[in-house]
């Protein structure tokens, strides 16, 4: 007798928080492809990057949010749900690992500070296969539909054939309806920086404080093999993103600095 496929066991994350309408996007697409388990933030944590829990408790709570396998909401960061998952609550490794869907770009130098890409490489880390998902808009009333479509195509893709070792997938999808995206596009991330400043201001008491702004600046325009210029061409871009930090190509300059 022939036995029955086991279903994916897939885990679901953010940066956005447990109610935000990209993680419930997600979702939906999910549970269509397996058991989906859903550990996310309690609030939003946007822009924590890779942090993790070590000064206060951390804490978990059962919610009924979405109505899949199991749910619940973390005290800590994007990081810490992905942690908290893998050694506390799954009983086994999950066959996916998926953060998002991110309201607004994870594009290029972006990718450093992001909570939703922190979450996709600890999944990495873990030896899942891990995708962050981002759709480049920050619309309070932000469209997911086709996005969603682009996040099923990529799921099952890696789903049927994995990923190589140590890498999770950076996938950004343009606020565009579907019929208009011209493809999908693996490419590399963008050089590029913010052009930061801090803005001083004064509060009613007359005391000092500081606002971050800043402006986007891309070194690599014209640069075909981006994920910018991917996104600025109506491509979805697909960044292959790797934990491993090490400048390999410099190791042989360093080594002849005298120290």
């Amino acid at each position: 007798m022939m036995k029955k496929k086991k279903k994916p066991l897939i885990l679901v994350t953010n940066d956005d928080g447990i109610s935000a309408p990209g993680i419930a996007a997600l979702v939906e697409v999910m549970r269509t492809l397996g058991d989906v388990v859903v550990v996310a933030p309690d609030k939003p944590q946007s822009g924590m990057g890779h942090a993790i829990t070590i000064n206060s408790t951390l804490r978990i709570n059962k919610v009924k949010i979405y109505g899949v396998k199991e749910e619940y909401s973390c005290t800590g960061t994007p990081v810490d749900c992905v942690k908290i998952a893998v050694n506390k609550i799954l009983k086994r490794k999950p066959d996916l690992c998926v953060s998002g869907i991110n309201h607004g770009s994870n594009m290029s130098i972006n990718v450093i500070y992001s909570g939703t890409m922190s979450a996709a490489v600890e999944g990495a880390i873990e030896s899942i296969p891990s995708i962050g998902f981002s759709l480049c808009t920050e619309s309070i009333d932000a469209d997911f539909k086709a996005a969603q479509k682009i996040v099923k195509a990529i799921a099952l893709g890696v789903l049927e054939k994995g990923l190589p070792k140590d890498v999770c997938l950076n996938v950004n999808i343009p606020n565009a309806k579907y019929d208009t995206l011209k493809g999908i596009k693996v490419c590399r991330q963008a050089r590029a920086n913010w052009i930061e400043e801090l803005d001083e201001r004064k509060d009613p008491s007359g005391k000092s404080y500081f606002w971050l702004t800043g402006r986007f600046e891309n070194f690599d325009k014209g640069h075909k093999d981006t994920d910018v210029w991917a996104l600025e061409n109506g491509y979805v871009s697909v960044v292959p993103t790797q934990f491993d930090m090490t400048a390999h190509d410099a190791i042989k300059q360093i080594e002849k600095i005298k120290f």
